[in-house]
């Protein structure tokens, strides 16, 4: 599959709003109506307004264990001047009041007396009477069309007599297309792709109401693609055909639906999804969706989602907050563009940190929290610039976010799915140890992972010392971890000058770990092949050696032995979650991330995976930075 291309060039005149418009005048959207049993129908949208057939209650009920009487019986009863009733009827509650009886007295609020009962105080028409018809009337209107049905509708409906509803019917094909392409449950080649992006598509689909037809995956054959957009035209609403709406030579979607209709819009200033088509075939919407995963997301959040909405189905809704920025955005003039974020509120701020561009990286889509929108008209958002992001996920969710910034350990994972019992999400962004705490420096995150090793051989506290100032800053120890060089071959670091090397990045602690042994062993990095080839982790590192990219390179145990890679041992490293003291005492998830860490289960998770001296775990220390 080709990668979208987001390089810098002319846009496509069409902006997505007035995509939009164009696509919603040309049809009437106007649904099929299915009638379906009433236990069925969570979540789907009513396509006519649903009336009562019955009354509920059918008579007169009592609301109380007591007597019925007539209420013009009690008239002018009062304590001195009781009125002695002998016409009445004993009842329960839910009993049906006898016809001329309109009233009910509970039986704590009885006195009997030989004669009968006595009435101190007048009681009014239907008093602890439930009405013929109080909840609803025949013919009344339970649910108006294009309402969205929910479990309490459910109940309301088969108490009222209804079986069946009638319910929206939005027939949807999903067609994907590509050489490179292979169905679920595949083992892809090195150059192909699982078919992924239409389970999101239906799963999304069918949450709203629609019901759903996968298409087996078609190769770049342009009568086997007709041929199954025309066969899906007649009994679908929508046809969504994924993959082959860029302009390459096996780019067919555009030609095919030119073919058998017409185009309406052929591309958009749009990144990702500039290469959306959208088309007319028989009067049915036709939209031709790229291939990579985020620009796929990205055509179902912006316009299938409004699609569905004009249908009248609910769709959901994507808040705004602001925030503030913890990374710059660089965005292609002309172009509107829709970027990743994670978020969270670091000491009552939303902070929203976004990755870096490329439509194919499926997990910025697990992993974020929100997205953001840069204007065509701006080129770039800068680090600490307020702006809007629109959350994915749900607000409570996004409060309980904690930004984790800075060196890549595999034990920040784990600990992540600890802190779910807590109800704490973890969101991890690997920048390396400078530039986590240059992120915490400005407050764009809570926790800052380091192992900097300063020329005097402490750990840490000197850099916090050197970069902070006036600022006590509390740092939570997982262990002490245990660096080597990571090879198919049982490599040392003294072949480092004889094999190719793969490096972490600029700033990582384990780059200046290098450097220092370097240093140390008067080897000039000019001289290393593959020095400036940098990955973002110590997984990176591994998959980069086990796929023959690099022959060694230097690394932590767990993510050796993860990989069932050799690995030779070079030093040992002090690996620090550092905070300020403010946000320590202050908020609650820090500290119970501390216990967390102090806690044997997470020593013996430390332990599995191999590689951590643990003595130290869960240690607190304190560094006041003049």
């Amino acid at each position: 599959m080709k990668k979208e291309n987001t390089s810098d060039q002319s846009p496509p005149s069409t902006t997505l709003k007035g995509a939009l418009r164009l696509f919603r005048k040309q049809f009437s959207f106007s649904p099929c109506i299915a009638w379906i049993p009433v236990q069925d129908s969570l979540g789907r949208t009513t396509a006519e307004a649903i009336f009562s057939p019955l009354s509920v209650p059918s008579a007169h009920l009592s609301e109380v264990d007591g007597i019925a009487v007539k209420s013009a019986d009690t008239k002018d009863a009062s304590a001195d001047a009781p009125k002695v009733l002998s016409d009445i009827i004993h009842v329960s509650t839910g009993n049906v009041i006898p016809r001329g009886y309109d009233a009910v007295i509970m039986n704590e609020d009885l006195e009997k007396t030989g004669e009968g009962y006595l009435a101190k105080k007048p009681v009014q028409p239907w008093h602890h009477v439930r009405p013929i018809g109080e909840d609803i009337i025949h013919n009344e209107m339970i649910l108006p069309r294009k309402s969205k049905i929910r479990a309490t509708d459910i109940g309301a409906l088969v108490s009222y007599g209804i079986t069946s509803v009638p319910v929206c019917d939005i027939r949807v094909a999903l067609i994907p297309t590509g050489d490179s392409i292979v169905p679920a449950g595949t083992k892809p080649g090195p150059d192909q792709m699982i078919a992924s992006n239409l389970h999101v598509v239906a799963a999304i689909a069918r949450s709203v109401g629609a019901s759903i037809t996968h298409y087996p995956v078609i190769k770049n054959e342009i009568e086997e693609i007709k041929k199954a957009v025309n066969d899906a035209v007649p009994d679908h609403d929508l046809i969504l055909i994924s993959g082959g709406s860029s302009k390459g030579e096996k780019d067919y979607t555009a030609f095919v639906i030119e073919e058998l209709g017409r185009i309406i819009v052929n591309g958009m200033a749009t990144i990702p999804g500039k290469t959306t088509i959208l088309g007319d075939i028989g009067g049915k919407p036709v939209i031709g969706m790229p291939g990579y995963p985020i620009a796929n997301y990205t055509v179902l959040r912006e316009i299938v989602l409004p699609l569905f909405s004009w249908y009248g189905c609910e769709v959901p809704e994507f808040p705004k907050i602001r925030v503030t920025l913890g990374g710059m955005v660089q965005s292609s003039a002309g172009f509107e563009e829709f970027v990743q974020a994670i978020v969270g509120k670091v000491q009552d701020k939303w902070i929203a940190v976004p990755f870096p561009r490329g439509a194919g990286r499926q997990m910025h889509v697990v992993r974020s929290h929100a997205f953001l929108k840069v204007p065509a008209n701006k080129k770039t958002l800068k680090t600490g610039e307020a702006t809007d992001a629109h959350l994915t996920v749900p607000h409570t969710m996004a409060e309980q976010v904690v930004l984790v910034t800075g060196s890549h350990d595999p034990a920040i994972d784990y600990l992540a799915d600890l802190a779910k019992d807590a109800g704490i999400h973890i969101a991890s962004s690997h920048v390396g140890s400078m530039n986590g705490l240059a992120a915490l420096r400005q407050g764009f995150c809570h926790l800052a992972p380091m192992h900097l090793l300063s020329d005097d051989g402490e750990y840490n506290t000197p850099y916090l010392k050197k970069h902070f100032s006036e600022e006590e800053l509390v740092l939570i120890c997982i262990g002490e971890r245990i660096q080597g060089i990571v090879s198919r071959e049982i490599l040392g670091f003294d072949d480092i000058l004889t094999h190719r090397f793969i490096n972490r990045q600029k700033g990582s602690g384990t780059r200046m770990l290098l450097d220092h042994l370097l240093k140390k062993k008067r080897i000039d990095p000019g001289m290393i092949d593959g020095y400036d080839e940098e990955v973002p982790t110590h997984l990176g590192v591994c998959l980069a050696v086990k796929n023959g990219d690099a022959d060694l390179g230097m690394t932590i145990y767990s993510a050796a032995r993860a990989f069932s890679l050799p690995f030779v041992p070079v030093d040992v490293e002090r690996y620090e979650l550092v905070t300020t003291k403010s946000m320590f005492e202050k908020d609650t998830r820090i500290r119970v991330l501390a216990e967390m860490i102090k806690s044997q289960k997470f020593r013996e998770i430390l332990i599995h995976l191999g590689g951590y001296e643990t003595d130290v775990t869960g240690c607190i220390r304190h560094c006041i930075a003049r």
